[in-house]
């Protein structure tokens, strides 16, 4: 990786201690120089289409959202609706990282467009191996179209 790129991630999580420890697996491997947290999905929304606290931020569009399934406002699947309904972060890669192991929050998540699907590992030593290798993979390896 250059180390002049601007690697970006935009992590929405409600939960402190997952959010916690995907940053610092993240920052530890050195996947990504920014990542921005953001506690729920209208925050998210909000941080990605630059309104509310975030209307002067000019920075354009995350290289990949992990998005958490379950959060207060507003939960993963309607963020993700919202995402691939608009033209401009239709192609933005979302990895959906959740605790749910329900059948129908994976395909509800699949019919929307998210491009994965990451059940979290309880394990702190496997959660960190998981957010490495989905970082390393978004990230580093994989070619997206430019936002």
């Amino acid at each position: 990786m250059n180390d002049y790129q601007h690697v970006e991630i935009l992590l929405v999580e409600d939960s402190v201690a997952d959010a916690e420890m995907t940053q610092r697996t993240l920052k530890r491997r050195g996947i990504a120089n920014d990542i921005a947290w953001v506690k729920d999905g209208v925050e998210a929304l909000d941080y990605l289409f630059c309104r509310g606290l975030y209307a002067g931020r000019k920075n354009g569009y995350p290289k990949l959202v992990l998005l958490d399934l379950k959060m207060p406002r507003m939960d993963g699947l309607q963020v993700l609706r919202h995402l691939k309904e608009d033209a401009h972060t239709r192609n933005l890669p979302v990895v959906m990282m959740t605790s749910s192991r329900e059948e129908g929050d994976l395909i509800e998540s699949y019919a929307l467009g998210v491009n994965s699907y990451i059940v979290k590992p309880v394990d702190f030593d496997q959660f960190a191996e998981t957010v490495a290798q989905v970082g390393m993979y978004w990230v580093l390896a994989n070619q997206a179209p430019s936002l």
